[in-house]
C-alpha cells in the first residue's frame, strides 16, 4: 500500500470554520508522499458550496447526496473515492507531513481493514483546568487510556481514520441514524461501521497507529461545562443506538474496560495529587470525572429505553 492509493475525504457545513477547511485541505496537499485524491463534501450548505467550488482548486468538491449529516456526508465521498483506501479528516483537524505515509504502512498486513490516527487536541485557549484528559473524546480526540503504540482496537476516532474501499462495498456505508447533523454533538457512526466490518471479515482487524497523527482545533465552547454535560449526555444515546445494532457484547466492550480501569485511576490519580499538595483543579477534574461517567450513563440508560420503546411500537410488528 503507497500513500497514491489513498483517497481523503474531508466533509464540511458551515462557513464559520473556512479557514479550517483550508488549513485541513492544506495538510493534505502538504504530504510528504501525495495522497491519490481529496474530496471535499459540503452538507448541505449552498453558500459554502459555491465558495468551496469557486476558491478551492485542485480538489473535488461535491454535495452531500444524501440526508443531512455527518453520516450521509462520508458516504457521499466513499462513493466518489477512486483510492484503494479511503481517508477521512475532519475539517477541523490538520494532518502532519508524514500522515499519509503512517496511514499506508499500516495496511502492509492483509488482514488490516481500517487504519486510526492520534487525533491531539489543540485548545484554541487553552486546556480548562477542569477538563480531564480522559474524556478528551468529548471533543472528538484520542484520550488519556487509549494505547500508547500501534494496536489493534473495535473501532477509530472518526476525525481521523481510514477504511479499505471494499469494506464500503462489502457491508455498505456510515448509517445515517446515528452520526452527527450541523453542531449536534452526537457520534459513534465509526463505531457501528468498524463492528459491522469486523463481523463481515471475522480474521481482520482494525488498528490506531499513533504514528498517523493529525491536531484538531478545539475551539473555547466545547471547553465548557455546557458542551461537556451535552457531549456525555450524547455520547450514551449514540451508544444505546449501537448497542441494538451491533449488540451489547460488542457495542460496549471498550467501554466497559474503560470504566472499569480507566476512569477508577484518574479519579485516584486527581484525588491523591489534591490531598497532597492541597491543589483545588485535580479534585475538580476528578469530579468531572464521575460526571461524565454519571451523564454519559444516564443517556445510555435514556437512550436504551426510546430503543425499547422503537423496537415495540406498531410500525415495526410484521
Amino acid at each position: 500500500m503507497q500513500p497514491g492509493d489513498i483517497s481523503v475525504v474531508i466533509c464540511a457545513y458551515t462557513l464559520d470554520r473556512w479557514s479550517d477547511i483550508q488549513r485541513a485541505i492544506g495538510s493534505v496537499a502538504s504530504q510528504r508522499s501525495p495522497v491519490h485524491e481529496t474530496i471535499l463534501v459540503v452538507d448541505h450548505n449552498d453558500d459554502l458550496m459555491r465558495r468551496a467550488v469557486d476558491e478551492l482548486a485542485g480538489i473535488t468538491v461535491v454535495a452531500n447526496r444524501e440526508e443531512r449529516g455527518l453520516s450521509g456526508a462520508r458516504n457521499s465521498g466513499v462513493a466518489l473515492a477512486r483510492g484503494e483506501v479511503v481517508a477521512f479528516l475532519d475539517d477541523d483537524a490538520a494532518a502532519a507531513p508524514d500522515w499519509s505515509e503512517c496511514l499506508a504502512a499500516g495496511y502492509t498486513d492483509g488482514s488490516v481493514l481500517g487504519v486510526g490516527g492520534k487525533s491531539e487536541a489543540a485548545w484554541v485557549e487553552g486546556r480548562p483546568a477542569w477538563f480531564p484528559a480522559e474524556f478528551d473524546w468529548v471533543v472528538g480526540c484520542s484520550y488519556v487510556g487509549m494505547p500508547a503504540e500501534r494496536a489493534s482496537v473495535r473501532n477509530m476516532i472518526g476525525s481521523n481514520m481510514s477504511l479499505r474501499r471494499a469494506v464500503f462495498e462489502q457491508v455498505g456505508g456510515f448509517d445515517s441514524r446515528i452520526g452527527r447533523v450541523g453542531a449536534n454533538p452526537v457520534g459513534c457512526e465509526e463505531t457501528e461501521l468498524c463492528i459491522r466490518a469486523v463481523a463481515a471479515w471475522p480474521e481482520g482487524q482494525i488498528v490506531y497507529e499513533p504514528m498517523a497523527h493529525v491536531t484538531h482545533t478545539v475551539p473555547a465552547s466545547r471547553g465548557s461545562w455546557r458542551y461537556f454535560r451535552s457531549r456525555c449526555l450524547a455520547e450514551g444515546r449514540s451508544k444505546a443506538v449501537v448497542a441494538r445494532l451491533a449488540g451489547r457484547r460488542a457495542g460496549l466492550a471498550t467501554e466497559r474496560s474503560y470504566v472499569r480501569r480507566v476512569l477508577p485511576s484518574a479519579v485516584a490519580r486527581d484525588l491523591r495529587i489534591a490531598l497532597t499538595q492541597r491543589r483545588r483543579d485535580p479534585a475538580v477534574r476528578a469530579l468531572a470525572v464521575v460526571a461524565g461517567l454519571g451523564l454519559t450513563t444516564l443517556g445510555f440508560l435514556r437512550g436504551m429505553s426510546t430503543e425499547r420503546a422503537v423496537a415495540l411500537s406498531p410500525e415495526r410488528v410484521t
